[in-house]
């Protein structure tokens, strides 16, 4: 019999991604929700489960959770509960967990990703907020301790349908949906920081088949890098165990980034092992229209909005609009750096090439530029105005980064006006021509890059401060000049 091979299956994916709320206070009581601390100093009896404690929601929370909602199109629940999800883990004290079982705040909404020039709708199944639960440490040959600093920080868990066919689909909802939650202002999204981390639900079936396979829960990625290697090797570890002749368990296994694998920490739980039972201690949420309206109207610009705005408006390239888009404080400085400017398409060229080249990827998401978009906007017209040139306009730009000067203030300080004067331009092309007789013969012969060394000599006679398209065209014509 013939053994299939990777390319007879499908792989089916679905994710619980789970996002921190900015908020500064946790989901039941007045603790700080700031990262780190010392161990259990940001914990309280009510986040630490003890006797006699009663919860109150934050109300913050639930704004939070219905502004993303809104921003991945959710419907919203105007009557919403939180019910009691059961399990004896260590890092819940109180053996439970506060979230939402049958009655979530959003439901049934959408995220459309590009991938490979191809797009795709993903469904959002529903959103809800619970509280986190703490952080366990083991110790080497001493056991397990555990930190309840993180026990009833906010949570909203994304959960999607399984409409991700590869691992690259992920990556590409993952990095849509960070730019979502930023843009919406409700998540830091600081990964390293635990605020975003997802969980992948994976199944493999025969191509053509309807059914779903058998499936394994990847749990807390928290980079997207270890969630598409996790997808890549447990994709195939899968079809393996079928070939071989054996039945995938269903259980939740665990990434080792050190080794290369996922490793199998328990058996699965469903939904009825959790005995979930609504939360007696708290009211249940409702919600008016007129709230939910009130939160969608402080929705900003949501990005594919822009991307489709910047093309149509700025007539920059696709490419360009979503690189910039990507970060919404970027966005937001671009767009105030184009106001005043005729070339839009120019402050995109230097955001992308020369902002994000000095700039870290945290920087990029809150745009730590050490000028102010004006500074951005002068530069680009005293290029297109022929007052410097491009080059000099690196030089001019790199200073204003070090030292927040204005760019035409660098320009006079150092002389860096671009020579546009025929006659002194016209006297420095006979002596660069007297000088080259090589490349201005090969230019003659029809070597047409040997201009570019004329006027790589013009540019140097001058430090850079010749314009080029003057030097390029006085050099043709008095090269033609010689030819007659």
């Amino acid at each position: 019999m013939k053994r299939l091979s990777y390319s007879d299956y499908e792989v089916v994916i679905g994710l619980e991604v789970h996002s921190e709320l900015k908020t500064k206070t946790k989901i039941f009581c007045s603790c700080t929700t700031e990262f780190g601390g010392e161990p259990n100093t940001h914990c309280c009896p009510i986040c630490t489960g003890m006797p006699g404690t009663l919860p109150k929601l934050n109300e913050k929370v639930v704004e939070y959770a219905i502004k993303a909602g809104l921003a991945m199109d959710c419907n919203i629940n105007e009557f919403s509960k939180q019910d009691r999800k059961n399990y004896f883990y260590p890092d819940l004290p109180k053996a439970y967990q506060v979230s939402q079982y049958d009655l979530p705040l959003c439901y049934e909404g959408e995220i459309e990703i590009e991938v490979n020039g191809e797009m795709k709708k993903i469904r959002i199944n529903r959103i809800h907020i619970e509280e986190d639960a703490g952080k366990l440490i083991h110790e080497s040959g001493e056991g397990s301790i555990v930190d309840y600093n993180r026990c009833g920080v906010p949570l909203i868990e994304i959960v999607t349908e399984p409409d991700f066919r590869s691992s690259e689909d992920v990556r590409v909802f993952l990095e849509k949906l960070r730019t979502i939650l930023l843009y919406a202002d409700v998540s830091d999204c600081k990964m390293n920081e635990g605020s975003l981390r997802c969980d992948v639900n994976l199944s493999i079936r025969k191509k053509g088949e309807t059914e779903l396979g058998t499936r394994t829960e990847m749990k807390n990625m928290n980079s997207f890098n270890y969630a598409v290697k996790a997808i890549q090797y447990e994709a195939k570890r899968q079809i393996k165990v079928i070939e071989n002749g054996d039945k995938v368990i269903q259980e939740t296994r665990r990434w080792d980034e050190s080794k290369g694998i996922t490793v199998s920490m328990r058996s699965k739980e469903e939904a009825h092992d959790y005995r979930y039972f609504p939360e007696p201690d708290l009211m249940p949420i409702i919600t008016s229209k007129e709230r939910i309206e009130e939160i969608r109207s402080s929705l900003p610009e949501m990005p594919d909005s822009r991307v489709r705005r910047y093309v149509d408006e700025y007539k920059i390239t696709e490419y360009d609009a979503r690189l910039i888009a990507a970060s919404r404080n970027m966005a937001d400085y671009f767009e105030k750096a184009v106001i005043d400017v005729k070339n839009k398409k120019a402050v995109a060229n230097w955001i992308i090439t020369e902002i994000y080249s000095r700039l870290d990827e945290e920087q990029k998401e809150q745009a730590k530029i050490p000028f102010e978009p004006a500074v951005l906007t002068e530069l680009v017209n005293l290029i297109e105005d022929g007052t410097i040139s491009n080059s000099i306009g690196k030089k001019v730009f790199a200073e204003c980064w070090e030292t927040g000067k204005r760019p035409g203030e660098i320009v006079e300080e150092k002389g860096l006006k671009q020579i546009s004067d025929d006659g002194q331009l016209q006297s420095l092309v006979k002596e660069v021509i007297d000088a080259n007789p090589k490349a201005v013969n090969d230019y003659l012969s029809g070597k047409q890059a040997a201009i570019g060394a004329l006027v790589g000599q013009m540019m140097k006679a001058t430090k850079g401060k010749a314009n080029p398209k003057m030097v390029n065209e006085l050099l043709r014509e008095a090269i033609g000049k010689l030819n007659n």
